[in-house]
């Protein structure tokens, strides 16, 4: 039902997550399929290139992110009135996530957004729309703006859920207890009660936010994984070298890059699953190791969800303790009746959580995630980013995720070309802005280095010195970012306690504003000391 008005001429594409190109010989073949009739050839090839692609592979032997990435490029090339993008981002590296969100800014295209990039669509988007419990719901604003307006909607349906309750409690009341009426508004009431429950089922349908039993493994020891000068070749080509890093316990350390950077590479050298070149790796007492990598071992698609967890049994060994199943699916938002599902009838989002949750089920203390949020709806990305946040050991992960990054990560690591990495303190936007005074800080001094090579043809410029107020603040920034810093760890360790919310609601919300407000200090604190530093050491330069 319903109506659909499609403008006479306009031009839609449609990119969807498993396309089939196997009608067409190469891939150039299929993405010039897509063109119409007077578009450029060459926009083809862009579009490929772009992407990573030559157009001369042949289809039939492209794996699962080349056909993506191909599908995404027959669905630009010819610039349509309307893009229809479902999950774009799926298997692109984050250099190519951000070209695309440029090209889709810099384009004509209107474009419609399936995503669960968070960043990508805060980007992009000035319009939500919300599919919740099979009806829509629709935010004049981008996603941006969307979790707080969600939460604000699922507060105001617990209040209402919890009203209802109420009134069921009294219409039940009434039936077994009121005084007999006649027969028809006996069956009248009983329709309403009817009514009420079923309301309240749909209430309790939400898609809240679960919370995960933590597999508690024992504490590792404080050194978790050191480093020193890490060299690894693949033939001729440096993937790291000299590569040096200390982490200790709880530590939460992010990894990127382009694809082919050697990501992987570097994880498994870091826990002793791959040996080095040259350079030393030594590991922590009593680490216990849970792996999920981006291949994912596959589920039998003819397994129940039950079967999954806890083949031929009803219980199963969660963090050294016994669980029900259905307690345990329940954890990871799968709702009772799902029990019986067959694996293959699964979404690509609710696969990904089945996984999680036969991964997460291990004792551990250090988590190793390679491209954990690879096919994870904002349910199960919220759910993720929660068990981190309580987990007690340490977490190494790769992600193209930039939000996650932001959410999860104390420090990254980066490639910086030639095998050499460089790891940033913060997530990925403070590594952007890092990375930002670092090129301020090298056109300082080629400029510097160039006005000197110039010799006397250039008149010596009055010496620059630092404002007053710049040293001022240059001298007490640091301080006053230790103090943020033990004030965030001071708070993340407040929530972290259990029930904190259930026992003393008012108190959650009021340290979970303060953590906000600080963790927001923090980051402004940090980039005027960064802006501040890069400015001495061009003064510095400039008087040398």
């Amino acid at each position: 039902s319903g109506e659909r008005f499609l403008h006479p001429g306009a031009t839609v594409r449609y990119l969807e997550q498993d396309p089939d190109l196997s009608a067409w010989p190469t891939v150039f073949d299929y993405v010039r399929s897509g063109l119409t009739p007077g578009d450029d050839e060459h926009r083809a090839l862009y579009y490929l290139n772009s992407l990573g692609l030559t157009g001369d592979e042949t289809t039939a032997t492209l794996s699962g992110g080349e056909r993506r990435r191909a599908a995404l490029a027959r669905a630009l090339a010819p610039a349509p009135d309307l893009l229809l993008l479902d999950e774009p981002t799926n298997h692109l590296d984050l250099p190519a996530i951000e070209w695309l969100e440029d090209e889709l800014k810099s384009g004509s295209s209107a474009f419609v957004l399936i995503s669960h990039d968070r960043r990508f669509l805060s980007n992009l988007s000035r319009k939500t729309v919300w599919l919740d419990r099979g009806t829509t719901q629709e935010l004049n604003k981008g996603f941006a703006a969307f979790e707080d307006w969600r939460d604000d909607l699922l507060e105001k349906e617990a209040e209402e859920q919890h009203k209802l309750s109420r009134e069921i409690a009294r219409e039940e009341h009434w039936v077994r207890y009121g005084v007999t009426a006649r027969r028809k508004r006996n069956v009248r009431r009983m329709r309403e009660l009817g009514d009420l429950k079923d309301k309240r089922s749909n209430y309790e349908k939400s898609t809240g936010l679960a919370s995960i039993e933590q597999t508690d493994a024992g504490k590792s020891g404080k050194r978790v994984v050191e480093a020193t000068g890490l060299n690894k070749s693949w033939g001729d080509a440096p993937i790291i070298r000299d590569f040096s890093i200390r982490i200790d316990r709880g530590e939460r350390i992010g990894l990127i890059g382009p694809n082919g950077a050697g990501k992987t590479t570097l994880l498994n050298l870091l826990i002793g699953k791959l040996e080095p070149d040259a350079g030393e790796i030594r590991l922590g007492t009593n680490l216990e190791i849970a792996t999920l990598d981006q291949h994912r071992a596959a589920l039998n698609p003819d397994w129940s969800v039950k079967e999954a967890l806890s083949p031929g049994g009803d219980m199963i060994e969660v963090g050294g303790t016994t669980k029900h199943v259905m307690a345990y699916m329940k954890d990871f938002l799968f709702r009772p009746e799902q029990a019986g599902t067959p694996v293959r009838t699964l979404s690509g989002g609710e696969k990904a959580r089945l996984l999680l949750a036969r991964a997460l089920a291990r004792p551990s203390n250090l988590m190793v995630l390679d491209e954990p949020t690879n096919d994870l709806d904002l349910e199960t990305l919220d759910l993720l980013e929660d068990f981190i946040a309580g987990y007690d050991g340490t977490v190494l992960l790769i992600t193209h995720d930039r939000d996650f990054l932001d959410r999860i990560a104390q420090r990254v690591i980066a490639p910086e070309g030639g095998g050499k990495w460089q790891i940033y303190a913060g997530g990925y936007s403070d590594m952007m802005a890092q990375r930002g005074a670092d090129v301020a800080a090298r056109k300082a001094v080629k400029s510097s280095t160039s006005a000197k090579s110039s010799g006397s043809a250039v008149p010596k410029a009055e010496k620059r010195k630092m404002a007053n107020k710049d040293k001022y603040a240059l001298e007490k920034l640091p301080r006053e970012i230790d103090r943020l810093h033990q004030t965030i760890a001071a708070l993340e360790a407040e929530l972290a306690i259990p029930d904190l919310f259930k026992k003393n609601p008012e108190r959650f919300a009021a340290a979970s504003k303060e953590l906000a407000t600080a963790q927001a200090g923090l980051d402004a604190k940090e980039t005027q000391w960064l802006e501040l530093e890069a400015l001495r050491e061009e003064i510095e330069n400039d008087s040398a």
